[in-house]
C-alpha cells in the first residue's frame, strides 16, 4: 500500500500494512545459537576491528587533514599494536575494511591476511547505505567485494555495513552475493538467521551493539557534539561485565573495535585484558566471524545463502 508524502512524515496516519510491511522487511528469524560451541566450549569469542582510518573523514567529502590523520594513526600505529596482542596469545580477529581504506593501506591488509585474520567488506569508501539508491548500493558492495578478493587473494564471505546502516535493499544485495553472513544489525546477543519479509534469507547475522563498540566511548569530533563521556577503565567495565554473562549464558561474546580508538596507547590494553579474562574461563572458542557463522549453520542445518550462490 503506497503512502502519500504527508503521511510519511505522520507514521500515526499509516495503515497497518503499512507499519507491518516496514517491520518484516528485515527481521530476526530463528536463532543460531547452537548447545555449545567447538570443541565443547562454553563461550565464544568473536573479536573484530572497523578498520576506517581515512574514510572516516572522506565519506562525507571532507578534506580536513587533521580528521584524516588520526584516521592514519590507526594504520600507523594502532594496527600493529593489535595484531601483536593478537599474535601473543594466539586470537583470531575479523577486520572489516572499506576498499578504499584498504587501497590506501595495502600494507595493513597483506599484514593481517598474512597473520590468519579475516577481512570482511566494511562499504566502499563508509558511505551510508541508506543514502544511496539500490543501483549504487549493490555497485559499491560489488566493487568493494572485488576490491578486497584482488588484494587479500581471498573473496570476502561476510559484511558489515558502515556505521551500520542498513538500507532497504542491503539484505537483498547480500543475498545477491552469496555472502554467508552480516554483522551490522542487533535484534540479539546470539546469532540468527536473517528474513526478509517474512521468508528465511539463509543469512546468518552476527549482532553488535554500540554497548560492545569502543566508538561511544571515545570518539571525538570538535565539529559536533561528540565528546567521548568514558574512560577506558569504564569501557573495560561494560566490556567485562558483557562477557561474564555471556559466558553465565553459555553464549556468544562479540566485540567492535577500532585501531585510530583502541590503538592508542592508554586504550590498548582493554583488548589483552578481554582475551585474558576470557582465556580465564578455560572453555572459551576464539573465533572470527566467518568460522562463528559457519559454525553455528552447519549446527542448525542452514542452507546458507553462501551454499546457494
Amino acid at each position: 500500500m503506497s503512502i502519500s508524502s504527508t503521511e510519511s512524515n505522520q507514521p500515526w496516519l499509516w495503515d497497518e500494512a503499512v507499519w507491518r510491511q516496514k517491520v518484516d522487511h528485515v527481521r530476526a528469524g530463528r536463532s543460531l545459537k547452537p548447545d555449545r560451541w567447538k570443541s565443547d566450549a562454553r563461550l565464544a569469542v568473536a573479536l573484530s576491528f572497523d578498520s576506517d582510518h581515512e574514510t572516516m573523514e572522506l565519506k562525507n567529502g571532507g578534506t580536513s587533514f587533521g580528521t584524516m590523520s588520526r584516521g592514519q594513526y590507526g594504520a600507523r600505529r594502532g594496527i600493529h599494536r593489535i595484531l601483536r596482542i593478537l599474535e601473543k596469545h594466539s586470537v583470531p580477529a575479523s577486520f572489516f575494511m572499506p576498499a578504499v581504506s584498504a587501497m590506501i593501506n595495502e600494507e595493513e591488509v597483506k599484514t593481517v591476511v598474512s597473520a590468519g585474520h579475516e577481512l570482511g567488506i566494511h562499504s566502499w569508501i563508509h558511505e551510508f547505505n541508506s543514502r544511496l539508491d539500490e543501483e549504487t548500493e549493490r555497485d559499491l558492495a560489488l566493487r568493494a567485494a572485488d576490491v578486497l578478493e584482488k588484494m587479500s587473494g581471498a573473496r570476502p564471505v561476510g559484511m558489515r555495513t558502515a556505521s551500520w546502516d542498513f538500507s532497504p535493499h542491503t539484505l537483498k544485495i547480500a543475498r545477491e552475493m552469496g555472502l554467508l553472513y552480516d554483522s551490522s544489525l542487533m535484534a540479539d546477543e546470539e546469532p540468527y538467521e536473517l528474513l526478509e519479509d517474512g521468508e528465511p534469507t539463509g543469512v546468518v547475522e552476527i549482532p553488535v551493539e554500540w554497548i560492545r563498540d569502543d566508538a561511544p566511548y571515545v570518539a571525538m569530533d570538535r565539529m559536533t557534539g561528540a565528546r567521548p563521556y568514558g574512560g577506558p577503565a569504564m569501557m573495560l567495565d561494560i566490556f567485562s561485565r558483557e562477557l561474564e554473562v555471556a559466558y553465565e549464558e553459555g553464549g556468544l561474546f562479540q566485540l567492535t573495535m577500532h585501531p585510530h580508538h583502541i590503538g592508542h596507547r592508554s586504550r590498548i590494553f582493554i583488548v589483552e585484558e578481554i582475551i585474558r579474562l576470557a582465556k580465564s574461563k578455560g572453555d572459551v572458542w576464539f573465533c572470527t566471524h566467518a568460522e562463528l557463522a559457519r559454525y553455528c549453520a552447519e549446527k542448525a542445518g542452514l542452507k546458507t545463502a553462501e551454499k546457494a550462490a
